[in-house]
């Protein structure tokens, strides 16, 4: 369901974040590494934090700001500029992705999957006529995109996918469901992950319109309210042949996609966590109890000081992660090991937080809840929390433990 503007509930109060930067990681970053992560605090100040919480109470999907993530440059930053791209380096993309996701973990799922999962592969694995039929209205926001690879019955294991399609000389058949998909109900196309006759997986640009082709939306979620998910059901769906991705095949091309969504997600966590220690720290500091500010407590300091602590250690992990991809180094389990620590890291600090705030935390004048909620699904998607571990000790022993 589309949603205007004017339906939704802005707040007045100002938001007031305000960074963590305990070891001067500024002075590693380039004046136009600071210039970009500014520029999308201001717009998270602007368009995300007045909205937000109205959008997750009520479950409202904002699409209107889609164009606006597109002037922002949010959508597909590392990709070349003749696609509609911002030609960055992977930093800048790690800290665009931070500050949406300070904002809120679902605008993040939104521009991560655009970017990451759907621009990225088509960047990839297309042809030139694919990149230029949809990557320029993809950066601009004029389309949405979603990616299907998990299915109802395959997630931590993609590799057993049931969604199969077959050559039928001037198309392809394409049969199967796939479910957990972000932006999937609004989406105008999906790239699909699916089996030929022979059993190997490769990428098929799915439209919307085609038919056979529908897009159920996933209801009463308590978390990631204010992006849409849903799933995807192709029910002989005629595919032409063009809009087969050529450039690579087998379960790497999608894994492949994970690993750039799963560095995303690294720094995006961390811009969760900032948020929840940026309004715990403010509140500790105007909360009076027992005739005096609650941060003057010990444990209030303990928690705050563990709270700087990861987050101080999260930004450093993250930051090194980001040279290695800029010098394309960075291995997939390098990844794995930055996804799993910071979203941990988020949540704990999240949980903590909310006792900070005592009954406060859990109502919609705080972000806390909400974060916390939300970082519930960022655990488990692109990887679950355990998965990453595997992914890690795989890397250490040389011993799968998958099979």
């Amino acid at each position: 369901m589309h949603h205007t503007e004017d339906e939704i509930v802005r707040k007045t109060q100002a938001d007031a974040f305000v960074g963590c930067d305990f070891y001067d990681l500024d002075e590693l970053l380039t004046e136009e590494h600071k210039l970009i992560r500014d520029s999308v605090r201001e717009f998270v100040r602007k368009e995300i934090s007045p909205i937000i919480e109205d959008c997750c109470q009520k479950n409202i999907f904002p699409s209107y700001l889609l164009p606006k993530f597109g002037e922002l440059g949010a959508f597909g930053p590392t990709i070349p500029a003749k696609y509609g791209g911002g030609e960055m380096d992977y930093i800048s993309y790690g800290l665009i992705m931070q500050e949406i996701e300070r904002g809120d973990s679902g605008m993040r799922s939104t521009v991560s999957v655009q970017s990451s999962l759907v621009m990225y592969p088509i960047y990839a694995f297309g042809t030139e006529e694919q990149r230029m039929k949809y990557l320029p209205g993809l950066a601009a926001g004029t389309l949405l995109g979603c990616f299907g690879l998990t299915e109802p019955d395959f997630g931590s294991n993609p590799s057993g996918m049931v969604t199969n399609f077959k050559d039928m000389g001037d198309h392809y058949l394409l049969n199967g469901a796939k479910m957990w998909i972000s932006n999937s109900p609004q989406a105008d196309l999906a790239v699909v992950w699916a089996k030929n006759e022979a059993g190997r997986i490769h990428g098929l640009i799915v439209e919307r319109g085609m038919e056979g082709f529908s897009t159920p939306e996933t209801h009463n979620k308590w978390s990631l309210r204010a992006s849409c998910t849903g799933e995807l059901v192709f029910d002989n769906v005629k595919v032409p042949k063009e809009n087969l991705l050529p450039n690579k095949t087998g379960l790497g091309a999608p894994m492949m996609c994970l690993d750039s969504a799963r560095f995303g997600i690294a720094w995006g966590a961390i811009g969760a966590a900032m948020d929840c220690y940026d309004s715990a720290r403010r509140y500790a500091m105007e909360r009076i109890q027992f005739d005096k500010p609650i941060a003057s407590f010990q444990l209030i300091q303990k928690k705050l000081s563990e709270m700087l602590t990861e987050i101080t250690k999260a930004q450093f992990l993250t930051f090194r992660l980001s040279q290695l991809k800029n010098a394309g180094k960075a291995t997939t389990a390098q990844i794995s090991m930055a996804k799993r620590n910071n979203v941990d890291m988020a949540l704990h600090i999240a949980r903590e937080a909310r006792q900070i705030h005592g009954g406060m935390g859990i109502t919609g004048e705080y972000p806390i809840m909400r974060h916390m909620m939300n970082l519930e699904s960022v655990i488990t998607y692109e990887g679950t929390h355990d998965i990453h571990l595997l992914i890690l000790g795989n890397e250490i022993t040389g011993i799968s433990a998958f099979k």
